[in-house]
């Protein structure tokens, strides 16, 4: 196509499908968040079309929250934070009573397996790549996790080295994949522990629990991660500012 535009709708203005050829070079993993994307004026003369065209193309991304202009620094690519997101539901500090601080993850297991039913569907295939993850602070147990990833975004995931995972597994979806994840929804619900749950949790079996499903999504508003995370009730809190 004209211009090195991705193939999108010829009707489209010049910005809104430049905005999509940007996109585009979003989810191919082209940029990363550490380094500014190329500069307005290198857009234009890439594609040949005004740099108010590629401002309005860019500002679409910003208002969609796929990049973010930094002062002074330029443009990047908008990694959201979800360093602590699931331990917004439990009142875990520090010894010391300061703010949260990013768990500790123990890998327990990583292996091909077929969704259960939920999983399958939220994810929209049952071929998928099991995660199973203890996650502690201070070495207490808080969160035990079941994830579930497909099999065609994330090939090779269970061979990787344990060196490639850190406390957080969305910046190794990136890194490794070019899998951004840009929103997640979490419900939460309540239950109680079974043997292998409490056990992992140092709790009782059949003590309550809180149960956070997540569905994260990718820049493509695509699924590319189920996960249910059970922690310990007696923990949990739920806090909403209405004004």
């Amino acid at each position: 196509m004209s211009n090195g535009f991705a193939a999108s709708d010829d009707r489209l203005p010049a910005y809104a499908r430049l905005r999509d050829t940007l996109t585009a070079r979003i989810a191919s993993g082209v940029w990363t968040p550490d380094k500014p994307i190329p500069s307005e004026a290198r857009l234009a003369r890439e594609f040949d079309v005004s740099v108010g065209t590629v401002r309005k193309a860019v500002d679409g991304l910003v208002d969609e929250g796929l990049l973010e202009r930094r002062q002074g620094s330029g443009t990047y690519l908008h990694a959201p934070s979800f360093n602590a997101s699931l331990f917004r539901f439990f009142a875990m500090r520090d010894g010391d009573g300061g703010p949260l601080s990013i768990p500790q993850s123990k890998m327990i297991l990583r292996s091909r397996a077929d969704a259960p039913a939920e999983a399958s569907k939220a994810l929209g295939t049952a071929k998928t790549i099991k995660i199973v993850r203890l996650r502690s602070l201070q070495d207490q147990p808080v969160l035990f996790e079941e994830i579930y990833i497909p099999c065609a975004r994330f090939e090779g995931f269970e061979a990787l080295p344990d060196t490639a995972f850190g406390p957080l597994l969305y910046p190794t979806y990136f890194e490794h994949f070019g899998v951004l994840v840009k929103r997640a929804t979490d419900e939460v619900s309540f239950g109680n522990a079974s043997d292998a749950v409490a056990q992992q949790l140092r709790i009782k079996t059949g003590d309550p629990l809180a149960v956070i499903r997540r569905t994260a999504f990718d820049i493509e508003d695509k699924p590319v991660e189920w996960r249910i995370a059970s922690g310990s009730a007696h923990g949990f809190r739920y806090r909403s500012e209405i004004k």
